[in-house]
């Protein structure tokens, strides 16, 4: 399974650009809140082909389907949990047919989200048996619609990613994961940066890259980043946020500017990272100046934790979370550009 176009595209270039939200572009483009943006790729492919166009135009190798909540968990609270192979292929399929279009190589990376549900082993009800079948079911519909690679993003369980693992084994297909660390370094259910390099270092169906995603904001992620750096088996994932988000006019808003998002890049590239993109908040705008950016600004040393926010704001917490520390807030220092 390694010898794929993503993997001869990772093996060629010292930075691949991923894409920015989904979520926020599809909002922009009329989605209400609380609709399956999976039901899109039938309803609206227009939209849907709008939201890759708008990424891979901006410069982007790598753009994820508009598949995150495509599991059957997730489609069952709108009674689609029958639709999850048909919703998967079609939005892997159009997102081939813009990959196709475009005058350079493209990865079409198939979107897999957590579950929403809690793990067996964490005191919820979903086992594991019942985890690689979801996320198996999802694979072999983005497999079908000729996605390149499978993502799996946001996890927050080890145990849900270790299951996506074995998913994709069974559908194979190759892969990447990113976990979400947004409460002091850590993911919702615990999980530090050192003890998910640890993790993965020990799965059996390896992925070809890992990393960080979302989370709370640029600054935090790259910390991440940095803590993942050490000892990382594999190429690393830097998808950070636009900003901080901002209520206002009944809506959320991102304050990251592509002056601010072009910084995060260069400086998740110095960090370690080699897959750079964006996740809540991040717009073509913001990834064309991301790409000019990793394409005019040399690599520099590692950056301390104290340039990092001194160029995209504070750290939300004083720990990262491998020290063991609680989640006590971190005094505001540097600045952040709004």
């Amino acid at each position: 399974m390694t010898n794929t176009a993503f993997a001869t595209l990772l093996s060629e270039r010292d930075w691949l650009l991923a894409d920015g939200a989904t979520g926020t572009n599809l909002f922009n483009m009329g989605l209400e809140a609380g609709d399956p943006p999976e039901f899109w790729n039938v309803d609206h492919p227009d939209r849907i082909k709008a939201l890759y166009e708008g990424a891979a135009h901006a410069g982007s190798d790598i753009f994820l389907t508009n598949t995150f909540g495509g599991n059957a968990s997730r489609l069952k609270l709108h009674n689609a949990q029958d639709r999850v192979f048909e919703l998967n292929k079609v939005g892997a399929e159009l997102g081939r047919d813009v990959a196709d279009a475009m005058d350079r190589k493209v990865i079409v990376a198939g979107s897999v989200g957590p579950t929403g549900d809690i793990m067996k082993d964490m005191g919820g009800t979903l086992t594991h048996e019942l985890a690689v079948e979801m996320f198996h079911a999802q694979a072999e519909g983005l497999k079908a619609g000729g996605a390149d690679l499978l993502w799996v993003e946001t996890i927050s369980a080890a145990e849900e990613y270790k299951a996506a693992s074995e998913a994709f084994a069974m559908a194979d297909m190759p892969w990447c994961g990113t976990m979400s660390f947004d409460t002091a370094g850590r993911t919702m259910m615990g999980i530090t940066s050192s003890a998910m390099t640890k993790m993965v270092g020990k799965l059996e169906n390896a992925p070809l890259a890992f990393g960080a995603n979302c989370g709370v904001g640029a600054s935090d992620l790259l910390r991440t980043i940095l803590g993942l750096s050490i000892n990382a088996p594999f190429p690393l994932i830097a998808k950070g946020n636009a900003g901080i988000p901002k209520f206002h006019d009944g809506h959320i808003h991102y304050d990251g500017t592509p002056e601010l998002m072009a910084d995060y890049a260069t400086l998740a590239r110095d960090c370690g990272a080699k897959i750079i993109g964006g996740c809540c908040g991040t717009t073509p705008e913001h990834l064309r100046s991301m790409r000019e950016a990793l394409e005019t600004r040399p690599k520099g040393e590692t950056p301390s934790l104290e340039a990092i926010s001194a160029a995209l704001g504070g750290f939300s917490s004083e720990s990262d979370g491998t020290d063991g520390a609680g989640p006590v807030r971190a005094a505001r220092r540097g600045r952040r550009r709004a």
